[in-house]
């Protein structure tokens, strides 16, 4: 039979290796957080001399999907939202679908007439200024709603934005942005609506809008769990490819959206690297887009050595 004494030490004993295994939890756990600090820091300051050194306003918004890492940089800043903002028209489009409004394999008939919101006059897109012509050589037949948000998506088809648009309506569209908490984006019409653009009614957007909203579908907090797997699935099928895929290592699964107009560039993604993150990245005031891209490849490159363990 165990003395006293003997049982003494032995309760002693275990009560000091579980204080021992707790304060080197903590003090790993404290490392590793101001670890996580100091290269963020740093990445920080690297990427605001870029910045500099670029003469382009520049709005980033970071976060790792497991919430402990992030970084801020002009993020409230809003720009021309270019063809960023076809994803909360795809949200909008799976959401109506979800109840029942639509089926996302029903036909739409495919055409090429607008009306502005200015004053209800009708306007055309012109094909030349789209970056796929393929869905105008179907003017006068029909796609389905899936098709649409496809070619909305990974091909950045300006006529099959604006004919979901005209499905869904804009209002509609907005009111899921701001349910969603991501304000920042403003989807006021449906692309080149020349006589709205001339009034100063354009489409906008800040990186943490943009983030909001990556970072619910990413979460499944977008929509139904198997819709934002759709949505996810999408968005990595995109076709441009210069932007933040660029600047992470070879066979980096990347979710995103890109835009771009005149001076204009950016890119949103999900980075399904070893430690997934969010990062946004908007362009302003660069015109050879080459340039533009090098920047998005960079930034995305202090980060992705920033984050990831």
């Amino acid at each position: 039979m165990m003395t006293r004494n003997r049982l003494r030490i032995s309760v002693f004993s275990v009560l000091l290796s579980v204080f021992c295994a707790s304060v080197v939890n903590l003090l790993s756990s404290s490392v590793t957080d101001a670890t996580q600090d100091d290269r963020a820091d740093l990445a920080r300051q690297e990427i605001e001399r870029l910045v500099a050194e670029s003469g382009a306003e520049v709005g980033i918004a970071f976060r790792t999907l497991d919430g402990k890492m992030g970084l801020l940089l002009q993020s409230e800043l809003s720009m021309h939202a270019a063809s960023t903002m076809k994803i909360p028209v795809m949200i909008e489009l799976f959401a109506q679908a979800r109840t029942g409004k639509f089926r996302l394999d029903d036909e739409l008939s495919v055409k090429n007439e607008f009306k502005s919101i200015v004053d209800g006059s009708s306007y055309q897109l012109d094909s030349a200024d789209d970056s796929d012509a393929e869905v105008y050589a179907l003017i006068g037949k029909t796609m389905t709603l899936r098709q649409l948000c496809e070619k909305m998506i990974t091909v950045s088809s300006n006529l099959a934005t604006n004919l979901l648009i005209e499905k869904l309506g804009v209002e509609k569209i907005q009111q899921r942005v701001r349910f969603l908490e991501a304000d920042g984006m403003k989807v006021l019409r449906g692309l080149e609506d020349g006589k709205a653009f001339r009034a100063g009614m354009i489409n906008t957007t800040t990186a943490r809008a943009l983030l909001t909203l990556l970072e619910k579908i990413a979460q499944k907090r977008a929509g139904g769990p198997r819709d934002c797997e759709a949505m996810i699935e999408i968005l990595k099928r995109q076709k441009f490819n210069d932007g933040i895929p660029a600047g992470l290592p070879p066979g980096t699964v990347v979710a995103h959206k890109t835009g771009e107009i005149t001076k204009i560039n950016h890119d949103a993604a999900i980075a399904y690297a070893t430690r997934p993150f969010v990062l946004v990245v908007l362009v302003r005031g660069i015109e050879d887009k080459k340039k533009s891209d090098a920047l998005i490849d960079a930034i995305t490159r202090i980060l992705y050595r920033a984050s990831q363990p």
